[in-house]
């Protein structure tokens, strides 16, 4: 296929997803507040008697809430805007491949909001509660909600693209860029690498970085015994074919 049109392919998936988003976002723009109550309730339930929140823009009343709601939007529309990209790339996969990355999509999008119900409902409360404790006697918190739902946003979105080791893994494997016996060999190396990681990427407090490196550390166990699987299973497929 021509270059031009693989442009107008990707454009029509591109609208498709822009339709859908912008569907999603009508629905839901009428509880634009009462979602940014949901994403703030575990803030406002820790934050001192003489303290709440701010807001030191005067359209961030109208913007935080908006901009809550676009981002809702794209995370129900999720799965259809993977099943968009697949819709894309698969006409250009073998037949196996195809086997393979179906699997994969699922699994990726199952993943991805598994990571951002962890990080909303065991680490942004307990990160809150550290960061919380440790101001000073004589400052009041009191956080503005654009810097909050900056800070909220980075965190889900950071532990939904976490969650998806398993699947970079199997990508890696299946792709024959590493083997599992270098992957294993390695895991010390790839162990200190999800501390230091964690440490860069989570907000700066310990129980954070430690919610964010272990299960960094136990996702790649996972991908790597399911591509050890994997690779058996291809294996013994091709000894059947051979006899």
């Amino acid at each position: 296929m021509p270059l031009t049109e693989h442009l107008v392919e990707l454009r029509a998936h591109l609208i498709k997803i822009m339709v859908v988003v912008s569907v999603i976002f009508l629905g839901l723009v009428g509880f634009s507040r009462e979602l940014y109550d949901i994403i703030s309730e575990p803030l406002v339930e820790i934050l001192p008697t003489a303290s709440t929140m701010i807001a030191i823009d005067p359209v961030a009343n109208f913007m935080a809430p908006i901009r809550l709601t676009l981002l809702t939007s794209v995370f129900f529309a999720m799965p259809f805007i993977l099943y968009q990209i697949w819709a894309f790339v698969a006409p250009g996969l073998y037949k196996h491949e195809k086997r393979i990355a179906i699997p994969i999509l699922l699994s990726s999008i199952v993943l991805f909001y598994t990571g951002v119900a962890f990080a909303y409902f065991i680490v942004l409360k307990r990160a809150l509660s550290f960061l919380i404790a440790f101001s000073p006697s004589n400052i009041v918190p009191m956080t503005d909600i654009e810097s909050y739902l900056s800070f909220v946003t980075k965190l889900l979105m950071l532990f939904g693209i976490t969650f998806e080791i398993p699947v970079v893994v199997l990508i890696l494997v299946v792709t024959g860029i590493v083997s599992v016996a270098t992957l294993a060999d390695k895991r010390r190396y790839v162990i200190v690498a999800c501390f230091a990681a964690a440490g860069v990427m989570s907000p700066p407090d310990v129980p954070s970085m430690f919610l964010l490196a272990i299960p960094m550390i136990l996702l790649f166990e996972i991908g790597l015994l399911l591509a050890r699987i994997l690779v058996k299973e291809k294996k013994a497929a091709l000894t059947d074919e051979e006899q």
